[in-house]
């Protein structure tokens, strides 16, 4: 046993080496810096901070580079990193309605308060490859920058847009949709980072376990919602992206002081809600939230929130996604990772012992069938069945 570990371990040795070698590539060509990736990937560093839980442009475009772009182990990588931080506090909640916007659109309103900003977006491409970006890359003979210039905030490069209330004000004044305000006494949030998962799951909960849920797996279940698995007919309120101030009390001053800004994306979902005998027909929202420029997350984080508050609004569950315990227990893609992939360590004494079982079944299931074959009735059952002989025939015949 020592002298297989010992192998096992220079072998491991062996693929870290082939791993780096795979990882750099072709050495002819400049390698790709982490600055080239946290400015030229920053939808990939937006869903890499999200799910890893850490706003850091640049750990998340190294934890990238060290991935070779595998985003799911990326992620990995910079929660694995998230655990060895120290903890100094908790910053106040961001007041996204203040937000410097870059980017927000409505399905909802035509003409809206501040108007409709369109920003850098794929939405109106023709998803067609664009030569160009491969002849701008070979005329330059491969981007060799060093990438460790200093990043300039947006704000210096362009005038920011005055800030922007929120679209559901127009439909508060009415009073046609629900007021989300904490009501007195509500219990401060857990912190899902720090505690596990439990159920009851409060929404709080909920929506920290979506914003670290996996990209593709609330994609897929938002679109579930829309095709029937839900009882949700959803319109895009608002979706907006800018930067925010983030604040954080400090004991020392006894009060709240900017340390900082950061980019989010928000998502705000309007569902038709029937009532009940308690609350008139009315709209209900869902809601999402993720680092830098996310729309696709957040949509469908917002798509899964409303889903899951089925229960509180008193309607019937009727699909998986509704079902708080299916949702959140496998929306996690560093968890589910960890359960698919330890399919590749080794099984060899579990695997062994199946092989014993499924050959010591299949020989009892050969001797039960011998021995059935041979009794009186399986044995007059067999004659009978035989074809008919040439004298049988002649009798036949007569």
């Amino acid at each position: 046993m020592y002298v297989a570990v010992k192998g096992g371990e220079h072998a491991i040795e062996a693929s870290w080496r082939l791993l780096d070698k795979s990882r750099r590539g072709d050495p002819r060509l400049a390698e790709l810096s982490v600055g080239q990736i946290r400015e030229q990937l920053r939808l990939s560093v937006a869903r890499v901070m999200t799910e890893g839980s850490v706003y850091d442009e640049d750990l998340a475009a190294l934890a990238i580079k060290q991935a070779a772009g595998d985003l799911v182990e990326a992620i990995f990588l910079l929660r694995a990193y998230r655990t060895t931080l120290p903890r100094f506090g908790y910053t106040q909640p961001l007041d996204s309605e203040t937000m410097v916007v870059e980017r927000r659109i409505s399905a909802t309103f035509k003409d809206l308060p501040g108007g409709q900003l369109l920003g850098a977006t794929y939405d109106y491409t023709q998803r067609l490859l664009d030569f160009k970006l491969m002849a701008e890359a070979q005329a330059n003979g491969g981007d060799s920058t060093s990438g460790h210039a200093a990043q300039q905030p947006r704000a210096a490069l362009q005038e920011p847009p005055e800030a922007m209330p929120r679209v559901v004000t127009l439909l508060n004044k009415e009073g046609l949709i629900e007021q989300e305000t904490p009501l007195t006494g509500t219990p401060e949030p857990g912190d899902l980072t720090r505690e596990p998962l439990a159920f009851p799951a409060s929404r709080a909960t909920r929506l920290q376990n979506l914003a670290r849920g996996d990209e593709g797996f609330l994609l897929a279940m938002g679109y579930a919602t829309q095709r029937g698995y839900a009882n949700s007919h959803p319109f895009a309120g608002e979706i907006r992206f800018g930067s925010v101030t983030v604040e954080m009390e400090l004991d020392e001053l006894g009060e709240a002081v900017e340390i900082g800004e950061i980019d989010i994306t928000e998502c705000q979902m309007i569902n038709q809600f029937a009532g009940s005998t308690e609350v008139p027909p009315t709209f209900t929202q869902g809601y999402g939230l993720a680092f830098g420029h996310s729309e696709r997350k957040a949509m469908a984080m917002a798509l899964v929130d409303r889903a899951l508050r089925a229960e509180e609004l008193g309607e019937t569950l009727a699909s998986p996604t509704q079902d708080i315990e299916f949702m959140l227990s496998h929306s996690d893609n560093v968890e589910a990772s960890g359960f698919v992939q330890h399919l590749k360590l080794p099984h060899y004494v579990d695997f062994q012992a199946e092989l014993e079982l499924v050959r010591r079944l299949r020989a009892d299931h050969a001797a039960q069938t011998a021995q059935t074959a041979h009794t009186p009735d399986a044995v007059e059952a067999t004659q009978a069945s035989q074809p008919h002989t040439g004298h049988d025939q002649e009798e036949q015949a007569a």
